[in-house]
């Protein structure tokens, strides 16, 4: 009797053990509700972008220079350098000026020819007071704005009314992201304090006599790339926050990159690989997809170099891969949307993010003046200093003006005319080129699916 007893007792027991196993999760299973732990840091390497809010007049090195952070910089989903935050620095290094450069600005009436500047920036000081030591490279960054692909406008016709109800989504969400970004260079415009009217005016009368001051101006931008990441400490982030890394951003996202891939249509080959990294996270409704440093992997779909009779070159990249920290990579489809360029680049971007290098259309009259100055070349004394200064600036400008030569006019005239025709329509055209760190926005739902046909080279 006792030996049942024992045995019943033994089988409740047993049962207890299973049934709370079953009502208590496992240990691992509780563990995956823990925070996972990221390290926020700004790498090695990253490009700090610096707006100078205090003109500067080079006089020596180790002279102080202010500015301020242009653009927020963010570490994995955080903003840990917000625009604004203030950094200082000094002139480091001032050099020389080769005789040959200082010989040909002579001839062209400047006996003060601008010299290579060097400065660093060594201290961070973020909005709430906190002083952060800085060892920076600086080298001048692009003076341009970002500019955004066009799409032509639909037709109204039957087909465009069937356009696709995703693709109308995506467009609108560029639009968006396009007016975004707009805000935000509006807003670290205004960070600095633009020189008035009249300050404008003195150093455009300064900057043209033949001894004068050099300057950094207000406003001007620099890459301070740090030579030691910046540590920011740890972040925790629960599973529910994190379980959307690493998905496809649906079509219309579009995120802000750095070309890590130096690109130029004169160099590079059809099928190179292009890599970029992601400056800044990217959300959707509140859930984090891409943190920042996610890297973007590509190629070169069309490149066409330039060529005679000013034939500009040609560059179209996309991108097909997405590889976030810690993460897998993901197969996307993703091209530009927009590229930084300075308006004397001559930058067009097409509806499928390829560039082409356009001509200024101030090319024909500025070839105009000189055939014309050229054609009517006479021993006037006011038509022999034209032809001269259009053929040879200062020096010709002074030998038009005291040499009494039909002839030697008629040549100077005709030279200028030569060189405008020549520069503008027989030379060589310029390239697409992209430098390493150019600002990109990456549009996602690409619509691109293979290179177009090369046109026929003449």
């Amino acid at each position: 009797m006792r030996t049942i007893l024992s045995a019943i007792i033994s089988i409740f027991l047993f049962t207890g053990i299973i049934f709370g196993q079953a009502e208590n999760p496992a240990k691992p299973e509780a563990d995956a509700g823990s925070p996972q732990t990221f390290a926020l840091e700004v790498p090695q390497g990253t490009p700090l972008p610096v707006v100078l809010d205090r003109e500067v007049r080079i006089r020596k090195n180790g002279q102080p220079i202010h500015g301020k952070i242009a653009e927020p910089v963010y570490a994995f989903d955080k903003l840990v350098i917000p625009a604004g935050s203030e950094v200082t620095g000094s002139v480091t290094r001032i050099s020389g000026v080769p005789a040959l450069k200082r010989t040909m600005a002579a001839l062209d009436s400047n006996f003060s020819p601008s010299r290579d500047i060097e400065v660093t920036f060594d201290q961070l000081v973020l909005p709430d007071e906190r002083h952060i030591e800085l060892h920076t490279e600086v080298s001048p960054a692009s003076q341009g704005v970002l500019q955004f692909a066009t799409a032509p406008e639909p037709k109204n016709d039957h087909k465009a009314k069937k356009q696709n109800a995703a693709v109308k989504v995506a467009s609108e969400k560029i639009v968006e992201k396009k007016q975004e970004v707009n805000r935000e260079w509006e807003t670290a415009k205004k960070q600095v304090t633009a020189p008035g009217k009249i300050r404008r005016i003195e150093r455009l009368f300064i900057s043209e006599m033949p001894i004068h001051p050099q300057y950094i101006d207000v406003g001007t931008r620099l890459n301070a790339e740090i030579l030691e990441g910046l540590d920011f400490g740890p972040e925790q982030l629960m599973p529910d926050k994190m379980r959307m890394i690493g998905m496809v951003p649906e079509a219309g996202s579009v995120i802000h990159a750095l070309l890590k891939t130096p690109l130029s249509s004169a160099t590079t080959e059809k099928g190179a690989t292009v890599e970029a990294v992601m400056k800044e996270p990217l959300f959707t409704a509140g859930q984090l997809i891409l943190p920042e440093g996610t890297l973007l992997k590509g190629s070169v779909l069309q490149v066409r170099p330039a060529r005679r009779l000013h034939r500009n070159g040609q560059l179209r990249i996309v991108f097909h891969e997405v590889v976030p920290p810690n993460s897998a990579e993901q197969k996307v489809e993703a091209s530009l949307e927009g590229v930084e360029a300075k308006n004397d680049q001559n930058l067009s971007l097409d509806s499928e993010g390829g560039a082409q290098a356009i001509n200024p259309k101030t090319r024909y009259l500025t070839s105009g003046i000189s055939v014309g100055i050229a054609a009517f070349s006479s021993e006037d004394l006011l038509n022999r200093t034209l032809d001269g200064a259009s053929g040879y600036s200062v020096i010709g400008l002074a030998v038009g003006a005291l040499v009494h030569s039909k002839g030697l006019a008629i040549g100077f005239g005709v030279y200028s005319a030569s060189k405008s025709v020549y520069g503008n329509f027989l030379s060589r055209g310029h390239d697409v080129v992209y430098p390493k760190d150019t600002a990109m926005a990456i549009g996602f739902g690409s619509r691109v699916t293979a290179a177009p046909k090369d046109p026929p080279h003449i």
